[in-house]
């Protein structure tokens, strides 16, 4: 197996040493990324955040344990916070609700914003109708920005079936999507572009 240079390794060495400045660290440079991915994946903020802090834990309690030169350490995070993800989702399939809880607008001001709000609540409503893995893929690639080789050894697939996966999704969000596009006459008319 071929060493991966991890720029977080010395880091996670300090937070396995029990550094708390290390901890403070960490947790600033990774919750937010980790919180975007759980939102992007779960779609509930609550979710999300129970999901993110599970996964900050996770990485507290491997930190002592935590081998360098295997993975990188923001590969084995993203991994963590997918399978806190699915876990949650297979639960949901599972439960069925009458009626879905009632969730704040966190859009912009409505004399502002009601035609992104809309546009991102229907992008947001393709990505979540998308299969898991396609999702997935597209989330760590496009939201996440992480490279197709990050996005597939996260994934632990190859960097041709990850491509395989984003170009199938990216596909499906386009067609779901298309009265979105400019040229089709949609929506986007008239906003300078």
């Amino acid at each position: 197996m071929v060493a991966t240079v991890d720029p977080d390794e010395d880091l996670v060495r300090r937070v396995g040493q029990g550094d708390p400045t290390a901890a403070q660290t960490l947790v600033a440079r990774k919750l937010p990324r980790v919180l975007a991915l759980a939102q992007r994946m779960l779609g509930d903020p609550v979710e999300a955040e129970d999901v993110a802090q599970e996964a900050m834990l996770k990485a507290w309690r491997q930190a002592p344990k935590w081998t360098p030169g295997q993975a990188r350490f923001d590969t084995w995070l993203h991994r963590v916070a997918l399978n806190l993800c699915y876990d949650r989702l297979r639960r949901r399939r599972e439960i069925p609700t009458e009626t879905p809880p009632d969730r704040p607008d966190d859009g912009p001001a409505p004399d502002r914003g009601l035609l992104a709000a809309e546009t991102g609540a229907r992008v947001d409503a393709a990505l979540r109708r998308l299969p898991d893995r396609q999702r997935e893929a597209i989330v760590l690639c496009h939201y996440q920005d992480l490279s197709n080789i990050e996005a597939a050894s996260v994934m632990e697939i190859s960097v041709e079936a990850l491509e395989s996966l984003l170009s199938r999704g990216r596909r499906t969000l386009r067609q779901s999507l298309a009265d979105l596009s400019p040229r089709s006459g949609g929506r986007s008319e008239g906003d300078g572009r």
